[in-house]
């Protein structure tokens, strides 16, 4: 059975484009999350990226380009160039596998509000498979090129899919990951009419997200993109790849149950998946990245299935969720914390389930506090990403 390596990290994050400087922000406890549209009558936080389109496009090719393809095409780009993989397999053998909740918000913002006036290349602009498509073309990808558009698990299931196609010798190299650019008055008023999005008071809107406390009201949105390169095993080490993890299990389940609230059941299948096809143990996995959004709902449930897997042994599990300090990146959520799992396995170190003071008695779990990252015996790592529609994503991560 082919082993999965994955040989590049790309991110264009809200604490930046570099995978260890937005690692070394996260052990810092540092949020991203600020105050938008001061406009809007309810006060709204997100996470921006400040990011410069004149390093990856001219100004001609930006026509019909929405910011959601913009950082997919800069994440990919740095993922290839880390992993050194622009010769590493041919033309036919590269595929591409991208999650896209929602496609190009910006374009589609602004044809509502344009009148009559609305720019010829909106339709190019806002369809999901935009990013995939603009990343294919830079990398001269003419295998598959997919877009998976499943909620909050979008990525996730992508990183799955291409490393399904690895695994079956369909590709010889993938690039894989997921964008979402969502941050615009309409999406943002969509998701205060949820419910969903925390409240915070003047001044705290770094710290309104907060995963598994007692006082949690919701989630910030966040937006981004993340790749990961995928290649099999033998080959990556036959051309002196650098190892960064071997991505050794996925799962993927449905609650079939209910289009917003979730379902332990689906959720510890999912997981227990992951483990089966990566053969381990619940004690063997050190680390989860939990999907942890911070709602009322969605947190006691994640904890429920953990439970449920790990048993009497679940405080032997590190458990966080960076969503607190990178905001909720919907359709590039999974990939972005894919990459942060990653990140912690290489260099042994946890971050922080921040701004969480007292932990609600629902969500008991063993979680990374400021300071207490180091976990030198960590082997394996999970990383989870459970979405509206009652699609559940678990990736396995084992050191390379």
């Amino acid at each position: 059975m082919n082993r999965i390596a994955v040989t590049g990290l790309g991110v264009v994050s809200p604490h930046g484009d570099c995978p260890d400087g937005l690692f070394d922000a996260l052990l810092q406890g540092r949020s991203a999350i600020a105050p938008v549209f001061p406009e809007l009558a309810r006060p709204a936080a997100a996470a921006s990226v400040d990011f410069d389109a004149s390093r990856w496009f001219t100004k001609l090719q930006l026509a019909g380009v929405d910011r959601v393809s913009q950082l997919a095409v800069a994440a990919a780009g740095l993922a290839m160039q880390a992993a050194g993989a622009a010769e590493a397999a041919a033309p036919e053998r590269r595929g591409v596998y991208m999650g896209c909740g929602m496609g190009g918000a910006a374009a589609l913002e602004a044809a509502y509000r344009g009148g009559s006036r609305v720019p010829p290349l909106t339709i190019p602009a806002f369809m999901p498979n935009a990013p995939a498509a603009h990343i294919a073309m830079r990398h001269q990808a003419r295998g598959p090129v997919l877009t998976y558009s499943v909620a909050c698990a979008s990525s996730s299931v992508a990183i799955a899919e291409a490393a399904k196609a690895l695994r079956s010798g369909e590709v010889d190299l993938a690039i894989a990951g997921g964008a979402e650019s969502l941050i615009v008055p309409g999406v943002v008023l969509a998701w205060q009419a949820m419910q969903t999005l925390a409240g915070f008071a003047p001044g705290e809107a770094a710290s309104c997200c907060r995963p598994f406390a007692a006082d949690r009201s919701g989630f910030a949105l966040g937006e981004g993109a993340a790749c990961l390169v995928l290649e099999p095993m033998d080959k990556a080490r036959a051309r002196g790849a650098t190892i960064h993890a071997e991505l050794a299990g996925w799962g993927l389940s449905c609650d079939a149950s209910h289009l917003t609230k979730p379902d332990a059941e689906g959720q510890r299948r999912a997981i227990a998946a992951a483990l089966a096809l990566a053969g381990l143990a619940p004690g063997d996995v050190g680390y989860c990245n939990a999907h942890g959004t911070a709602t009322r709902v969605g947190d006691p449930i994640e904890r429920e299935a953990l439970a449920a897997v790990w048993g009497e042994h679940l405080d032997g599990l590190r458990v966080s969720s960076t969503k607190s300090m990178h905001g909720h990146l919907l359709g590039g959520a999974g990939a972005l914390e894919a990459v942060i799992t990653v990140l912690a396995l290489r260099r042994r170190e946890l971050p922080p389930n921040a701004f969480c003071r007292e932990v609600d008695p629902a969500c008991r779990l063993n979680l990374v506090t400021q300071g207490d990252a180091d976990a030198p015996r960590l082997e394996a790592a999970i990383s989870n990403s459970f979405a509206f529609g009652g699609t559940n994503s678990v990736l396995l991560f084992r050191r390379g």
